[in-house]
């Protein structure tokens, strides 16, 4: 059963969501602010964070920037779905630039979240047949670029890149079809689950992040280009 905490101050909707999400096989705690939801994602294992951007206390994204860059390693890649005023895309691009792995518009559809979660759980899990025991095998490579889809890790040049669940998944489809055009379309389906939506400009903002860390390990940021109106491409071939 994975275990989902879920803050958010309006207690009307936690205590529906709660509700619906146990029925449909979820463990779930709730916190109404972002001091005790901070302290709860710090001192306990969960699988996922559903996370409001209006919260006391702590807001969504003082939480969520305290888990990605002061947390310990657990909490610092807890996949989280943060929730978003409707129509705002200034907070669904901050979020996702401070590390989110995906959003949701409130107020949003019960039915919705629990199949973003279950996406989102996807990604942190081993697919069928990888490689579970540390080793090389199922490893995908491009260059100095090396995924680990076992444990869910990239490096470059054999220095570990700090990727969140949804990074990790878009980089790995890139990888996969490495020195050919991947359409937003596809990269959305594919690594995150769902379809694409107008003015959607999550995988923009996931390619931008990790174009960001790869250039921390000195590669070119170049590496992804962006073909216009056609998609993404990683430039490096399977073998250079």
């Amino acid at each position: 059963m994975s275990r989902i905490l879920l803050v958010d101050d309006d207690t009307e909707l936690t205590d529906l969501l709660q509700e619906f999400l146990t029925g449909e096989g979820f463990e779930v705690t709730v916190a109404n602010d972002g001091g005790r939801g901070l302290e709860l994602a710090q001192s306990q294992n969960f699988d996922a964070l559903v996370l409001d951007v209006m919260l006391p206390v702590h807001n969504g994204f003082d939480l969520l920037r305290k888990l990605r860059e002061e947390a310990g390693p657990v909490s610092r890649s807890l996949p989280v779905l943060m929730l978003t005023a409707k129509g705002d895309t200034v907070d669904r691009i901050v979020g996702l630039e401070m590390g989110a792995d995906d959003y949701l518009p409130k107020p949003c559809n019960p039915r919705e979240l629990a199949a973003r979660l279950r996406a989102v759980l996807r990604r942190g899990r081993p697919e069928s047949g990888e490689a579970d025991d540390g080793s090389s095998r199922g490893a995908l490579a491009s260059g100095p670029l090396r995924l680990l889809p076992s444990e869910h890790q990239g490096y470059w040049e054999e220095q570990l890149l700090s990727l969140t669940g949804a990074e990790f998944a878009v980089l790995k489809v890139l990888v996969q079809h490495a020195g050919e055009v991947v359409s937003k379309e596809v990269l959305t389906e594919t690594a995150l689950g769902r379809k694409l939506m107008p003015y959607d400009r999550s995988i923009d903002v996931h390619v931008s992040n990790i174009r960001k860390k790869l250039a921390e390990q000195g590669a070119s940021r170049d590496l992804i280009i962006n073909i216009r109106g056609a998609g993404y491409m990683l430039t490096q071939s399977k073998g250079d």
